[in-house]
């Protein structure tokens, strides 16, 4: 189950807990009451934890869990052995990551110039002694119209190696179903996540004005 849907069910058991104990007027002392609501508290809490509490810094230091939210530059550099078909591009390629996270999930949106790439079944694995997590992903590319005749929707995944709890800065390998992988290495930019295209996100990356 995802994070919303850790979410939705804890909110929706807490709710209907306390429903059910208002509707049956079960106030026999305080002491009971209180204890009654325990699974309401325990129920939001989980809420507020995967949402926020997670990277709170005392809590995000026992968690050990790295903190991807954000917009991040990405550059891609086919292998020299990818089936790039001709009129593509070949490298570096300048893209644009943006990651939305909560303790329980991660959901990646990769943006170039010409497609945009949306995770599925994102993971984040780390040992407890060591500051170096993988995040794996797959996801699916759909291109602009305009390019689909060379350049046709299709599946891949990625691979990507990050350190310590507040990582700036990544790398790792990206595979697609068209016969293409290469390397991709990754910038934070701002821990924003509304962008809508890449023109929105290349705007607010302050290294686009010397590219």
């Amino acid at each position: 189950m995802g994070g919303s849907g850790i979410r939705t069910g804890a909110s929706i058991t807490a709710t209907l807990y306390a429903a059910v104990l208002l509707a049956l007027g079960l106030y026999p002392s305080e002491l009971r009451y209180l204890f009654a609501y325990i699974p309401t508290v325990i129920g939001y809490g989980v809420v507020v934890f995967d949402k926020w509490a997670w990277r709170w810094p005392l809590i995000h230091r026992l968690t050990g869990r790295p903190w991807l939210t954000g917009a991040w530059r990405a550059v891609l550099q086919p292998s020299a052995e990818s089936r790039i078909p001709t009129g593509g591009n070949r490298g570096p390629i300048v893209a644009y990551l943006t990651i939305e996270q909560t303790f329980w999930s991660l959901h990646a949106t990769l943006r170039t110039a010409e497609s945009t790439s949306r995770s599925s079944n994102a993971t984040i694995e780390s040992s407890e002694r060591s500051t170096v997590a993988e995040v794996r992903f797959q996801y699916e590319n759909t291109p602009r119209v305009e390019h689909q005749h060379r350049s046709p929707q299709h599946e891949g995944a990625c691979r990507l190696t990050v350190t310590g709890h507040t990582p700036r800065a990544a790398s790792g390998r990206y595979f697609t179903a068209r016969l293409t992988a290469g390397d991709i290495d990754l910038t934070l930019i701002d821990r924003s996540t509304d962008h809508e295209t890449f023109a929105h996100v290349q705007a607010a990356d302050p290294a686009s004005a010397t590219t």
